[in-house]
């Protein structure tokens, strides 16, 4: 099918959303214009280029109408600006419309409200803001330049008009305080402290919370006139690219040591299971998480701890080497959960208090609860 307003219909009435003026902003808002003249497919190995040019209308339109993220940039390169398959990490992308929708609907953003959002991306969700609530109201960052070039190039192309920025979103827009609502499409590691002091008494900051692993959790913050700031996770399985000040640094050479060894009192198949592997996260906040055929690996960025597993008969055995016993953590915090009942993300609950201190818990706030890094 060529008929782009035919597309974005059948896009929109597949959307769920609990306000329908978000569906109507799909309806409106070109997704065409925001991906560009090239995006990247993945073979599970190298990033492809696709380019519109060579790509037949038809096709390249069912591509930009699924509802799925297309990587536009891999460590700091357009698909514009390639021509064969490169490997990488993604830099930017056109985020999936229904998870676009998911954080402007939890967010509870009405006509009227002052909205800061944080990662402009290609300008395809600062649209969608636009086109649901007044322009005026809608400012946005963007920390790479170039992006933000090209994302201010196609919203005004969009006929919108919002206030863009060029800089770090974890320093959010002072000039534009306060803020109702504060909206993440970039991961961190924690909440930085300006979007706390920028968002009015009542306002919220909706994002989601990732690390190094990399596991997430999508929560909705209410701030209070105290200071502190609190709200629950929710259950969607969602991520997004962490914040570029909060990415890791470089790996250290993994090289497997026997180290202290022991059985398990846990499976690790459990660091497969969405929750499972947030949990390790919070217990093990500077580590990555691999998985073999045999267990998975605990690498510590910081120190170079590490902590594999392997099968030993009927159950597990962990070797630990480093200064961090970091199976230890991980499996304290496994034990932990299911000491609770093993509850999904929807039963945990994060609070920052005044002094910038964050800690996500289970339950209630003095329920078992683990620091996050600030």
């Amino acid at each position: 099918m060529t008929n782009p307003t035919e597309l974005r219909r059948q896009l929109a009435a597949a959307v769920p959303a609990d306000d329908p003026a978000w569906r109507t902003a799909l309806e409106t808002v070109p997704r065409e214009l925001f991906v560009g003249t090239a995006l990247f497919r993945f073979d599970g190995r190298r990033w492809t280029p696709l380019h519109r040019a060579r790509t037949e209308p038809g096709e390249w339109l069912s591509l930009v109408y699924q509802d799925t993220t297309w990587v536009t940039q891999v460590d700091g390169t357009a698909a514009s600006d390639t021509t064969g398959p490169v490997t990488g990490r993604p830099t930017s992308s056109s985020t999936l419309p229904s998870l676009i929708v998911r954080m402007l609907d939890l967010a509870r953003i009405n006509e009227g409200d002052k909205v800061l959002e944080i990662g402009t991306g290609t300008g395809y969700s600062t649209a969608i803001l636009c086109s649901r609530i007044d322009d005026k109201n809608v400012y946005s960052i963007e920390y790479d330049p170039g992006l933000a070039a090209t994302a201010a190039e196609h919203i005004h192309a969009a006929g919108y008009h919002p206030t863009l920025i060029t800089g770090d979103g974890l320093t959010g827009h002072k000039d534009g305080a306060e803020y109702d609502h504060i909206v993440a499409t970039c991961a961190v590691r924690h909440i930085p402290p300006a979007w706390r002091h920028q968002v009015r008494d009542g306002g919220t900051i909706t994002t989601t919370i990732s690390g190094w692993m990399p596991a997430s959790g999508l929560v909705r913050l209410t701030v209070h006139d105290d200071g502190t700031a609190t709200g629950r996770f929710h259950t969607d399985q969602i991520s997004y690219m962490l914040a570029r000040p909060h990415e890791r640094p470089p790996r250290p050479t993994f090289h497997q040591h026997p180290g202290h060894i022991r059985p398990t009192g846990v499976n690790p198949a459990l660091l497969e299971d969405w929750t499972g592997q947030f949990l390790a996260q919070l217990a093990a906040p500077s580590a990555e998480l691999m998985t073999t055929g045999n267990g998975v690996i605990l690498v510590d960025v910081a120190t170079g701890s590490q902590a594999w597993t392997e099968p030993a008969g009927k159950g597990w055995t962990v070797h630990q080497h480093g200064p961090l016993s970091l199976w230890d953590q991980v499996e304290d915090a496994l034990t932990i959960w299911q000491h609770e009942g093993s509850p999904t993300l929807s039963g945990f609950g994060m609070t920052v208090e005044q002094d910038g201190t964050q800690r996500v818990w289970i339950g209630s706030p003095d329920g078992p609860a683990w620091d996050l890094p600030v």
